[in-house]
């Protein structure tokens, strides 16, 4: 055998044992590539949100425009570590006379948080939609979750109000927020949500009834520039000692400077901290101030941010 004819048999020979093993690759690669096309397919058909779940009950929400520099929603909050003052203290009298107790110079107006619901405090998903990959990786994350039946606002053939079903998850530490900050201030639930669906919701994670006012859809009202806003005028009129925390910040488009945004909270959150880490430290520190206004907008600037997204000053009732 010549050796041209040896060197053609050697390269037949590594062409038949690593012909199998190429066309495995191969294999192997299809087999990926259609799994990631699954996953996009998935993507495309897309996970129900909290608002589509909401759509299902009769809500409707506008969704956000993008961010711009000056708006930064809470990802750190940065604050001097203040001791509380003390609610009165002891003065003895030197004249003879009796002892008489002097009120530290503190804010005299109440302190007024009024908390969003949907995607701010919860995360809510149409149960029958919610995929099971989704949930049960929630559930297993430590997510405290629980199901709900709510009225919506369609009727069923016969005339009988439609009930829904919605899986809701709540952002971690919520409790433990609620018990802590009611006990330095007056909390308000103030949601874009028909009561159907927010009322039984808020039973659920209110069952100390903390919550001093529940404010619904129809408190909300509709401006030039965004439906469904509310207005903290409603709560009171003076402005100095109320907050609005939101995940939408055009909720509050006609207080600009009384509102705290907040990242939105979903199910594929679990080790979310905003709560407990980011907005009660803040919340403290606001309550300290006799008014919030100027504390807010050194921290988010939020009448720039309305106005590069069409909204202007003559739009504010601040």
């Amino acid at each position: 055998m010549s050796v041209s004819d040896s060197a053609a048999k050697a390269e037949l020979t590594q062409a038949e044992v690593y012909a199998p093993r190429s066309l495995q690759l191969w294999r192997t690669l299809l087999n990926w590539l259609a799994f990631f096309f699954q996953i996009f397919l998935q993507i495309l058909r897309g996970t129900p949100s909290v608002t589509q779940v909401l759509s299902y009950v009769g809500l409707r929400h506008h969704s956000l425009l993008p961010s711009s520099p000056s708006f930064k929603p809470l990802p750190v909050v940065e604050l001097p570590e203040l001791e509380p003052p003390p609610d009165s203290v002891q003065i003895n009298a030197t004249d003879g006379t009796d002892s008489a107790a002097a009120a530290v110079d503190r804010p005299a107006e109440k302190f007024t948080v009024v908390l969003d619901l949907d995607e701010t405090l919860v995360c809510a998903y149409e149960t029958s939609s919610l995929p099971a990959s989704i949930r049960n990786q929630a559930i297993e994350s430590g997510l405290k979750w629980f199901e709900l039946e709510c009225v919506s606002s369609d009727k069923e053939c016969e005339g009988k109000p439609k009930v829904n079903y919605v899986t809701v998850f709540e952002r971690p530490g919520l409790r433990e927020f609620l018990k802590q900050l009611s006990e330095f201030s007056e909390l308000v639930l103030f949601t874009a949500g028909l009561e159907g669906y927010a009322r039984p919701l808020v039973d659920r994670i209110d069952v100390e009834n903390l919550f001093s006012l529940r404010l619904y859809r129809p408190s909300t009202i509709s401006t030039e520039y965004r439906e469904h806003v509310k207005d903290l005028s409603c709560l009171s009129k003076d402005l100095c000692r109320i907050v609005i925390v939101d995940n939408n910040p055009f909720s509050f488009l006609l207080q600009p400077l009384n509102g705290v945004p907040c990242i939105p909270f979903s199910a594929g959150q679990p080790n979310d901290g905003q709560l407990l880490e980011v907005l009660l430290p803040l919340l403290k520190h606001l309550s300290q101030q006799n008014d919030v206004r100027p504390v807010l907008y050194d921290r988010f600037r939020m009448p720039e941010w309305f106005q590069k997204h069409g909204i202007p000053a003559s739009g504010w009732t601040v």
